[in-house]
C-alpha cells in the first residue's frame, strides 16, 4: 500500500472520530432538497423541501420575516398578525410606556384594530427568492490577483449583477458572501414599514425570571409579543396611514394544539446573526480565555451600577430596563460560551481536526501546494493578534457601548462631521433625523446613573487594557477625570447634560464650540487617538490578512473534506435548522427533562420580587386549573428545549412541527451550550422555546383577547 493511501486511511479513521451530529448547522432553505431533505425526513419530518421553500407557490418561507433587522417573526394569520419575542418588541413596548401607563408592567392588548399602536422605524422583511450568483461574482477573478485586485473585481461584478437584476415594485436585492468569501448568494427582499403593536403580556410573564433565568434551563418565560403588518390599499408596502389595511400573506402558520413529546421533530426558521464554526483552535483559545474575560468584567462593572439604581427607583427602572437587558444578555452568554468551550474540549476537537486537515493536504500534491502553509500562517497571525483583539474588546465595551454620555456625544460628533465635510445645507438636512434620535435617547437618560457607570468603567478600562496599549499619561488622565466626575465637578459639563445638545442643534458653529470645550470629549478624543495609533491601524492590517487566510483555509477545508457537507456560518440571512425535542445532562448527576409546566412558574413565584413576581390573574387561573384547551394531562406546558442549532437573530423564530405547524417560539439557548456559535455539540447545545399552548393560553384565558383568537388557525396534526 502506498504512503498516500496509508495516510488517507489513517485520516479517515481520525475523521470518523470527529463528532458529526444530525441536525447540526444553519442551512440555506433553497438547498434543502439537495442537501437535507432525506435526513430531515429520516428524523420524522413529513413535509418536502418544496413545502419549506418555494418560489412558485406559498411555502413556509413566506410566513417568516426579519423583524426589525435584529430578530425573527412569523405570520400566524391571514390578517398579517406577526408573532415574535417579547424581548424583540421590548423597545417598542417601552416606548409606549410611562409611569401612568406602564405597558411593561401591565401588558397591552388591542381588543380591536383601532387600538393597535404604531411604531415608527420598525419594519419587517420578507425574502421572496434566493439565487446563487457565485459564478458571475467570480467572473474574471484570477488566482494570482492580489487581495485588493481580487476584491475590486468581485465588487465590480456584484455591482453589475445589481444593475442587471429585474425587480418588481417594492423589491430590493442584497448579496452576501458565504464560506468566508468563497460563495455569493443574492436575496430578493420586500420590506413593510407600517408595523403596529397588537399584544404583549406583562413582563412578569414575558420576562419572567429576568436575569437570573436568562440563558438557563429549566425556563418558565412567556417570551412573546404580537404585532400586525399593514399595507397600502393595493396590498403593497406603504408608510403609516389610517387608510392602510392588514397585510394578506402568501402563507400563515397554523398553530398545533397537540404539543410536543421528547423525540418530536422540530424545525426552526429564521435569521441567525453570526457564527464562526470554522475558526482555528488558536482563535477559539483567544476568544474563550482572553477576549471574553475582558468583556465580561467591563459589562459587569456597568451592570452593577444600573442594577443598584433600578432597584431603588421605579422611574430609573423604566428608563434602564431595555438597556440593562441588552447588557446582561451577552454578559451571561460570554460566560456560558467560555465555560462550554472548556467543558466540551472544543480546543481538543479543533486540534484534532487541524491535524487531520494537514494530513489530508500533505497527502495530495495539489492540495499541499495551495493549502499546506495556510493553517500554520493563520495560527501564527492569531498569536500576534491576541492582545490587539483584547484591546479592541476593551475599547468597544468601555468607550463605544456602555457610557451613554460618550455614546450621545459620538452621535453629535457624527452630525458635526457632516457639517465639516458637506457644509451647512447638508447639516440642516440631517439635523432633524439626529434630533429625533437624540430626543428618544435623552428621554431614558439619567445623569447620576451614567456618572457612576463612567467612574466604574474608567477603572475597568485601566484593569483590562493590555499594558502595551496603555500609556501612563492616559491612565492618569482617566483616573483624574473619574475623580472629577465622582466629586461632582463636571455636573455642568455638556456630556452629562445632553439636553443642551437640543438647544444647540440650530446653530452648528455654537454646537461645535460647545463640544470642543467639553472636558469629556477631550478625554474621548485623546483615548481614541491613542487607540488608533497603537491598536486599530495595525489591527486593521492584520484583519485584512486574517480574512484572506480564512477564505483560503475555508476553501481548503471544503476541498480536503469533499466527503463532508459543510453549512455556511450565520450572517443574518434566512436559514433553516432542524433537530428534535430533547433533554440533556448539563453536569454530573443532573438530568434535565425537555418540558416545563406552570407548576414550575408557581414554585419560583416570589411576591414583590422584580424577577419572580406574578400577576394575580395568572395565579387565579392556576389555582382553578382553568387551562382551557391548552393543558397536557392536567398540566399547562410553558417551555420546551430542542437540539436545533440557533444563535442571536433566531429570537422570535418559529418552532415548526413535522407537518409545518407552529408548536413554539424560539427565544434563547441553554447557558451550557452558548458556545454553539463556535463549536456545536449535541450533548449540551439546546435551544429554548415557548410552547405555543402557553402563548394561546395567555391570549385567550389570561387576556381574554377573543378577537385575536378568532384570527388563528388551530389544528390537531397528531390526531390524523
Amino acid at each position: 500500500m502506498s504512503v498516500k493511501k496509508i495516510v488517507l486511511l489513517i485520516s479517515f479513521v481520525i475523521y470518523q472520530a470527529v463528532p458529526s451530529f444530525a441536525g447540526e448547522g444553519m442551512w440555506l432553505p433553497h438547498l434543502l432538497a439537495a442537501l437535507n431533505q432525506d435526513e430531515m425526513q429520516a428524523m420524522g419530518m413529513k413535509m418536502t423541501a418544496e413545502d419549506i421553500y418555494s418560489v412558485n407557490q406559498g411555502s413556509l418561507k413566506d410566513a417568516i420575516v426579519h423583524f426589525g433587522g435584529f430578530c425573527t417573526g412569523e405570520v400566524i394569520s391571514t390578517q398579517g398578525l406577526v408573532l415574535t419575542n417579547h424581548h424583540c418588541g421590548y423597545s417598542q413596548i417601552q416606548s409606549h410606556s410611562s409611569i401612568e401607563n406602564n405597558l411593561l408592567r401591565d401588558g397591552f392588548w388591542a381588543y380591536d384594530k383601532t387600538q393597535e399602536l404604531q411604531n415608527p422605524g420598525l419594519f419587517v422583511r420578507f425574502i421572496d427568492r434566493i439565487v446563487d450568483v457565485t459564478e458571475r461574482a467570480f467572473h474574471g477573478v484570477k488566482e494570482k490577483m492580489s487581495i485588493e485586485e481580487r476584491q475590486a473585481k468581485i465588487d465590480k461584478n456584484l455591482d453589475a449583477i445589481r444593475a442587471d437584476w429585474k425587480l418588481k415594485p417594492h423589491e430590493e436585492i442584497m448579496i452576501r458572501p458565504f464560506f468566508k468569501g468563497n460563495q455569493y448568494i443574492l436575496f430578493v427582499t420586500k420590506d413593510y414599514t407600517d408595523i403596529r403593536l397588537v399584544g404583549a403580556p406583562p413582563e412578569s410573564i414575558g420576562k419572567y425570571g429576568h436575569d437570573t433565568d436568562n440563558w438557563v434551563w429549566p425556563r418558565h418565560t412567556g417570551d412573546f409579543a404580537l404585532f400586525r403588518i399593514y399595507a397600502g390599499p393595493d396590498g403593497e408596502p406603504a408608510s403609516y396611514s389610517p387608510d392602510n389595511i392588514p397585510f394578506e400573506p402568501k402563507h400563515a402558520l397554523p398553530i398545533s394544539l397537540d404539543g410536543v413529546e421528547e423525540g418530536d421533530f422540530t424545525l426552526v426558521f429564521g435569521f441567525p446573526g453570526r457564527t464562526d464554526e470554522y475558526l482555528p483552535g488558536k482563535a477559539v483559545d483567544i476568544r474563550a480565555n482572553h477576549v471574553n474575560p475582558a468583556r465580561i468584567g467591563i459589562r459587569e462593572a456597568a451592570m452593577n451600577v444600573m442594577d443598584k439604581a433600578m432597584k431603588s427607583d421605579e422611574e430609573v427602572k423604566i428608563k434602564y430596563a431595555s438597556k440593562f437587558a441588552r447588557l446582561t444578555n451577552y454578559w451571561k452568554k460570554w460566560i456560558g460560551e467560555s465555560t462550554g468551550l472548556k467543558r466540551t474540549d472544543a480546543l481538543g476537537k479543533k486540534n484534532k481536526f487541524e491535524r487531520l486537515f494537514l494530513e489530508r493536504v500533505v497527502a495530495e500534491k495539489k492540495l499541499n501546494k495551495k493549502y499546506g502553509r495556510v493553517l500554520p500562517e493563520l495560527n501564527a497571525l492569531y498569536e500576534r493578534m491576541g492582545p490587539y483583539l483584547v484591546a479592541q474588546a476593551v475599547q468597544s465595551e468601555a468607550f463605544n457601548r456602555n457610557i451613554e454620555s460618550i455614546s450621545l456625544g459620538n452621535t453629535v460628533r457624527r452630525l458635526l462631521t457632516i457639517y465639516a465635510k458637506n457644509g451647512k445645507d447638508a447639516y440642516n438636512s440631517a439635523a432633524p433625523r439626529y434630533e429625533n434620535y437624540l430626543r428618544g435617547q435623552i428621554k431614558n437618560f439619567d445623569r447620576n446613573v451614567d456618572k457612576h457607570v463612567f467612574v466604574e468603567l474608567m477603572n475597568a478600562y485601566i484593569k483590562f487594557m493590555p499594558n502595551q496599549f496603555l500609556t501612563l499619561e492616559r491612565k492618569e488622565q482617566m483616573q483624574q477625570m473619574a475623580a472629577n466626575v465622582e466629586s461632582g465637578d463636571l455636573d455642568d459639563a455638556l456630556s452629562f447634560n445632553p439636553k443642551q445638545y437640543l438647544s444647540l442643534l440650530s446653530d452648528p458653529e455654537r454646537l461645535k464650540k460647545a463640544v470642543e470645550a467639553d472636558p469629556l470629549r477631550a478625554l474621548v478624543n485623546d483615548v481614541e487617538s491613542e487607540y488608533e495609533k497603537m491598536v486599530s491601524t495595525d489591527l486593521s492590517k492584520m484583519e485584512a490578512d486574517r480574512a484572506e487566510l480564512m477564505r483560503v483555509y475555508m476553501q481548503g477545508q471544503r476541498r480536503a473534506f469533499s466527503d463532508k457537507t459543510f453549512y455556511p456560518d450565520a450572517n443574518s440571512t434566512m436559514r433553516v435548522t432542524y433537530g428534535k425535542v430533547m433533554g440533556y445532562d448539563p453536569r454530573d448527576g443532573v438530568c434535565y427533562k425537555p418540558v416545563t409546566y406552570l407548576d414550575g412558574v408557581i414554585e419560583k413565584y416570589k411576591p414583590n420580587d422584580w424577577e419572580f413576581d406574578l400577576p394575580d390573574r395568572l395565579i387565579e387561573l392556576y389555582d382553578n386549573k382553568d387551562y382551557g384547551d391548552y393543558s397536557d394531562n392536567g398540566k399547562l406546558p410553558i417551555c420546551f428545549i430542542g437540539s436545533n442549532h440557533t444563535t442571536g437573530g433566531n429570537s422570535g423564530s418559529p418552532a415548526i412541527d413535522a407537518h409545518g405547524n407552529l408548536i413554539g417560539l424560539n427565544f434563547d439557548r441553554v447557558w451550557e451550550g452558548t458556545m454553539s456559535d463556535l463549536n456545536y455539540d449535541a450533548s449540551i447545545c439546546r435551544n429554548i422555546m415557548v410552547d405555543a399552548r402557553y402563548i394561546l393560553f395567555i391570549i385567550d384565558k389570561y387576556a381574554g383577547a377573543q378577537n385575536i383568537m378568532d384570527e388563528l388557525k388551530l389544528v390537531h396534526p397528531k390526531r390524523k
